[in-house]
């Protein structure tokens, strides 16, 4: 496949460079050479998909494959199986950050990181690769990992359709009128004159958690927190409007009036999200709640007039990559079909659904007691390979070793992961004992978790890829992806290719299996609705 590499020079200039070829262009010819090219089947190399790739979006050019070199380095320093060698500009590719939705733009004020060469790193990078033992697993994650990059921009750019009368009404009820700034809302604000009376604290400051506190404590009530759950088990009058008050603040304060002004733009919520933004290779969010829409607001999530939202999630998404990439084939017979746990039980290996749940879930985040604890003990026996895959990472992490993905990310240190220096003296054996403990748990729940953020990547990959094929025109005319939350994603489509569109996620989920487990067949059943709004989604 053809390799392009962009890097971004002094001037408003361009340097294109593809083998020996080597050409200079205008800022502004880019989006025609890059549509020029994209028939040749071009794979674009730049330093950050965040930055290239919305003005291309802009200009109406969709890329078919890129290679991001930011998300490459970070990923094959720490990969165990790969050995970058360091160049001339390798601090600063070290160093350089995500862009963000809301700075887009190719041209920053930081002359070092805006002039990187790419082809320079590329050809690092993919020597690294050819040089690793596990040159087709690392190819693969670079592959996706980059694919990623383009939906998280692609997603961005397309926005998620939000009825602005919808949320605003949705306010209006809830919280009463827009107040000024910097006061609050009408009924937000009789609250917390309620709770001031309720509590005989005239000066009372609701959102103070000190403030709150010391309240709470004077009226006789021994708390240590406010959260929701403590404040449930107090007996006292105070409770109910400090819960309702604690709900519609969360509101306010999240996704009310000012978060509209931010981040919802001629009829779509625009987010930014960061591929990669956790050490397991998950998704984060530069701003905007990207990964979350909030049961209160969802109803304002609604598909425009003759489109539909396509919403499909993974059932069990870790316990399945758990059986794949473990390759316990007993494990993979109880994946087969919608529910793993039940699975379990009719294949005699524990007695109940929740039985099943509590000892697959023990056996990933390091249950020890209690009735999880119990039942993950009889499960190893039952499932030696997959129980022994978690166990291994984990006695791996206490001594304090990297673990690595499925695919070769590897995990962070036992320095960088506690934020401590590892070559300091050890004052307390106790406390470095807790810590490698703790770190076993974080490596056990590492190489799942993150083998399932591969899947994930695979499945949206090849999706991107069927929802293009099924309509035609641009990107906006056609089915694409508007969210993706780890094992779950939203597509706004015509409403006369819906169908189609539940087809292509069931046939990506498949395809992304076979990608990383082979011949070890793994089913991951969707659950997808097809709705006017979000809100309606899993609703019978």
């Amino acid at each position: 496949m053809t390799r392009v590499a962009l890097s971004r020079m002094p001037g408003e200039r361009v340097l294109a460079v593809e083998g020996e070829s080597v050409r200079e262009l205008a800022l502004a010819d880019l989006a025609a050479y890059v549509a020029s090219r994209e028939p040749d089947g071009v794979r674009w190399v730049w330093d950050d998909t965040a930055r290239w790739l919305p003005p291309l979006l802009a200009a109406g050019v969709r890329v078919a494959r890129c290679h991001d070199l930011r998300l490459g380095h970070h990923l094959l320093r720490r990969a165990p199986a790969a050995s970058m060698v360091a160049g001339e500009e390798s601090g600063h590719w070290d160093r350089l950050g995500p862009s963000t939705v809301s700075d887009p733009t190719l041209f920053g004020i930081d002359e070092a990181a805006e002039h990187l060469q790419a082809h320079l790193e590329d050809a690092r990078q993919l020597a690294a690769v050819a040089a690793s033992p596990d040159t087709a697993r690392l190819s693969l994650l670079l592959a996706a990992e980059s694919a990623g990059a383009l939906v998280a921009a692609e997603m961005s750019f397309a926005g998620v359709p939000w009825r602005l009368d919808v949320h605003e009404a949705l306010l209006l009820d809830r919280l009463g009128p827009r107040p000024p700034r910097g006061a609050r809302p009408a009924k937000l604000e009789a609250l917390a004159v309620e709770l001031r009376e309720v509590l005989d604290a005239p000066g009372l400051n609701p959102d103070s958690r000190p403030h709150l506190l010391a309240a709470l404590r004077r009226a006789g009530l021994e708390v240590d927190d406010t959260r929701a759950s403590s404040l449930r088990r107090l007996e006292h009058p105070v409770v109910a409007p400090l819960l309702r008050y604690k709900q519609l603040a969360h509101l306010f304060s999240t996704n009310g009036w000012a978060w509209i002004d931010q981040w919802v733009r001629d009829g779509r919520f625009r987010p930014s999200y960061q591929p990669a933004g956790s050490t397991t290779g998950r998704w984060s969010s530069n701003g905007g709640g990207a990964l979350s829409f909030p049961v209160q607001v969802r109803p304002a999530a609604v598909a425009d007039e003759g489109w539909r939202l396509v919403v499909a999630d993974v059932a069990q998404l870790e316990p399945r990559v758990l059986a794949g990439m473990s390759g316990d084939r007993a494990l993979a017979r109880s994946a087969q079909g919608a529910d793993l746990y039940q699975g379990m039980v009719d294949d005699g290996a524990v007695a109940t659904r929740n039985d099943a749940k509590l000892g697959l879930l023990g056996a990933m985040y390091g249950a020890t007691s209690g009735e999880s604890g119990r039942m993950v003990a009889g499960l190893t026996r039952r499932y030696p390979a997959a129980f022994g895959l978690v166990e291994e990472a984990a006695r791996a992490g206490e001594r304090g070793q990297v673990v690595r993905t499925l695919l070769g990310r590897g995990s962070p240190t036992l320095g960088e992961a506690w934020s401590v220096d590892d070559d300091a003296e050890v004052v307390d054996p106790d406390a470095q004992t807790r810590r490698r403990r703790a770190y076993g748990r974080f490596t056990r729940n590492f190489v799942v978790q993150g083998t399932g953020a591969e899947w994930a990547l695979c499945w949206i990959a090849d999706l991107r890829r069927r929802l293009w094929a099924l309509g035609s025109g641009a990107i906006l005319d056609r089915p694409h992806l508007v969210f993706f939350l780890h094992d779950e994603v939203v597509v706004h489509t015509p409403a006369a290719l819906a169908d189609d569109v539940v087809r292509a996620a069931n046939e990506a989920a498949t395809t992304a299996s076979a990608l990383l487990f082979r011949d070890l067949p793994i089913d991951f059943p969707l659950n997808a609705s097809v709705v006017s709004s979000y809100a309606e989604a899993g609703k019978p």
